[in-house]
């Protein structure tokens, strides 16, 4: 019987059970997940199945390490996922939860740019720490990912992004998210992408202002290459900013979307 251990394979000459499988490969293991999901220690594997085998409070080494942050997806998952290059364009309060999101599934390549620094006003909402005020927030961004998975590629690009740079910084991206707070700077990113880079899709936001509820934000799919994440309605004004749960949900969701794509589904 053939089966997956920690991204690897094996072979078993007789039937174990889950339990005696850690034993004999990573004694002490008190977390034994099977095809994504965490198991008790009398299941008996079937021929392909994935396990994962984790000792709580353990330092992994290396390779455990890529292993052990892929054991909850589904089998398959994380092999599509890490050949995968995705831009983020933006890094504020949407772009950097879906970086932090793409980097925990295991995204194998980001390309980010922003031009902007770290103020104290974004620790409202966006993934960044009190003592990286002042930092470009590409440069904060990428040192963030590497400390939550550094077997993602990210490539920061201090930069503000433009008809002419668009295409040289995500031309190897099959898809790029849309992370703007201006309108005309969200109307420039799509447009440019989907008139210049016909194989590139394009997942952008539009509408989370305010603390109205969560449940209004939605994926709606424009087009074959544009998908469009909100409510449509709430932009940020006097009196409704932007706030940590509203926006991370649609941030929430825009990854959603790109592992969507990236895993072959799309919406009605």
């Amino acid at each position: 019987m053939k089966l997956c251990l920690n991204e690897h394979e094996i072979e078993l000459t007789e039937r174990l059970s889950i339990g005696e499988i850690a034993e004999k490969y990573k004694p002490g293991a008190d977390l034994l997940i099977m095809n994504g999901f965490p198991v008790a220690s009398d299941v008996c594997p079937g021929d392909g199945d994935a396990l994962f085998f984790i000792k709580r409070g353990e330092i992994p080494t290396s390779e455990e390490l890529e292993a052990t942050m892929a054991a909850r997806h589904t089998p398959g998952v994380h092999q599509k996922l890490k050949k995968a290059i995705v831009g983020i364009a933006g890094v504020g309060g949407l772009g950097s939860a879906v970086a932090v999101a793409l980097a925990r599934v295991g995204v194998g390549e980001l390309i980010i740019a922003d031009f902007d620094l770290v103020e104290p006003s974004n620790l409202n909402r966006q993934q960044y720490f009190v003592d990286q005020i002042g930092l470009p927030k590409v440069e904060a961004l990428t040192a963030n990912l590497a400390r939550i998975n550094p077997y993602v590629s990210v490539t920061p690009h201090i930069i503000k992004l433009e008809p002419g740079n668009v295409v040289p910084l995500f031309s190897g991206c099959s898809i790029v998210v849309e992370a703007f707070d201006r309108a005309d700077m969200k109307a420039m990113l799509v447009e440019t992408v989907l008139s210049r880079m016909p194989e590139t899709a394009v997942v952008a936001a539009s509408g989370m202002a305010g603390y109205g509820s969560g449940n209004s934000i939605v994926t709606r799919k424009i087009s074959n290459k544009l998908y469009l994440i909100g409510d449509g309605t709430s932009a940020a004004e006097p009196g409704n900013g932007l706030m940590a749960p509203r926006v991370g949900v649609a941030a929430s969701h825009q990854a959603n979307q790109v592992i969507r794509l990236l895993l072959g589904e799309d919406e009605p």
